[in-house]
């Protein structure tokens, strides 16, 4: 099965979900127009409250379907855009991606993966028992965050479900994805 997009959602107001669309439009530097965690400087609240110089590594938000077709016979339905996911996914490990990664998303859009999305207690309010779904500890005491990944737009363009995605891993030695 080849990488495409299932879904793609937005929300212009700050919450756990985003509204299911018909196509999201990508713009470069900036993230999901109409969405409001776009911008060349972060959005997300508590990394504002630090410091809201800081660039925004979190224009776009991606969720692998996999993940949802994982937690559902634990009881934990999740539809699209409800875990604040821009860019739902089928068919790629978004997880396995090293740092750097670029994602090119149907004609012209490529966005490169910056890190990890670190899940919050948001979730748990969303839904009990699905934030213990979203981290694993390993035996080593390692968290395994399972919510997605995070991506800067490198270059814009639309986005609708059933788009291709075509994968760039970047040159030299890999980094793995940690949390932004």
């Amino acid at each position: 099965m080849s990488a495409r997009v299932e879904s793609v959602s937005r929300a212009g107001e700050h919450g756990v979900s985003k509204l299911p669309a018909e196509l999201i439009e990508l713009i470069a530097g900036h993230g999901v127009a109409g969405d409001a965690h776009a911008g060349v400087t972060v959005k997300h609240r508590s990394r504002v409250a630090k410091d809201p110089t800081q660039p925004n590594l979190r224009q776009v938000h991606l969720i692998h379907a996999e993940l949802f077709d994982a937690i559902a016979p634990l009881g934990h339905r999740v539809a699209p855009g409800e875990l604040g996911e821009n860019i739902l996914t089928r068919g790629i490990n978004l997880l396995a991606l090293p740092a750097d990664s670029e994602l090119r998303i149907g004609e012209s859009a490529v966005v490169r993966v910056t890190g990890l999305r670190n899940p919050c207690a948001q979730i748990e309010a969303f839904q009990s028992g699905l934030l213990a779904q979203m981290v694993e500890k390993r035996a080593d005491g390692a968290l395994v965050r399972k919510a997605g990944v995070m991506g800067i737009v490198l270059n814009g363009g639309r986005v609708r479900p059933g788009d291709s995605i075509e994968i760039s891993l970047p040159e030299g030695p890999h980094r793995p994805l940690g949390p932004v």
